[in-house]
């Protein structure tokens, strides 16, 4: 006991803070698992405090927590999610904002397969199946149904359509094999501003609705220290230097 009183009294007198570390679980949406992996070794190595995150699609982590799940911030792929999760009481109002603004690209693992200034792979009638995120659960999966459809092919090549349950398995069909090509997220194939395999069509901005992707803090994590730092966190220079080199905007 003595030892203890000193040390606190010793951090007193040198002005420093007694802070004790927290654990803050994370519902990631699947699209943001690799920046967020590496912004959270930064925020664990400077803050003391450990994050656990888990990864899926939007939908079913915004089912989960109106069912009770033990997530401290959710991370969603959208703003409409988060923001309904605040009206209906389960977040912290004025903690909601936007954290990452999603690309799209048309993605293949094979080298030269996809034009990088051209969508005419989807018109050439070669294409046996097109992966792409469930546009019902996944942000990224209805922008994919947005694109194709504003580029007139949407009836033609919708039977070869292949779904996944969220982005991360969209892109997984397309690494695989499973698929030559599919609609994925810009931050799944990009590393250090440029594809980091295959040959990527980058999406028109101007064919989707905007990317926004939301954070929020959830009434459950309303009093724990570590979950409102990574929230600061996320708003740090730091964590926008990773954020961006992932080919997201802010």
């Amino acid at each position: 006991m003595k030892q203890i009183v000193r040390f606190i009294t010793c951090c007193l007198l040198l002005g420093v803070s007694v802070v004790r570390a927290e654990t803050v679980m994370v519902a990631t949406a699947a699209n943001f698992a690799t920046p967020m992996k590496e912004i959270t070794a930064a925020f664990e190595k400077q803050s003391g405090h450990t994050v656990l995150l888990t990864f899926g699609s939007s939908g079913k982590f915004f089912a989960q927590i109106q069912n009770g799940a033990p997530f401290d911030l959710f991370l969603s792929a959208d703003a409409a999610k988060p923001r309904k999760l605040e009206k209906l009481g389960w977040s912290v109002p004025g903690s909601r904002f936007t954290y990452a603004q999603g690309s799209l690209v048309l993605w293949s693992a094979q080298e030269g397969l996809v034009a990088a200034d051209s969508p005419d792979i989807l018109r050439s009638g070669s294409i046996r199946h097109l992966a792409l995120a469930n546009p019902k659960l996944a942000p990224y999966g209805a922008a994919a149904v947005e694109t194709l459809t504003r580029l007139g092919v949407y009836d033609i090549l919708s039977p070869k359509l292949v779904q996944g349950e969220n982005i991360a398995q969209a892109y997984q069909y397309v690494f695989s094999g499973n698929a030559e090509l599919g609609f994925v997220a810009l931050s799944q194939v990009m590393q250090d501003g440029q594809l980091s395999a295959g040959s990527g069509w980058v999406v028109p901005a101007d064919l989707y609705t905007p990317i926004r992707q939301d954070a929020v803090l959830l009434t459950r994590g309303k009093d724990n220290s570590a979950a409102i730092a990574l929230l600061d966190y996320l708003r740090s220079d730091a964590a926008a230097v990773i954020i961006r080199a992932y080919g997201y905007k802010l």
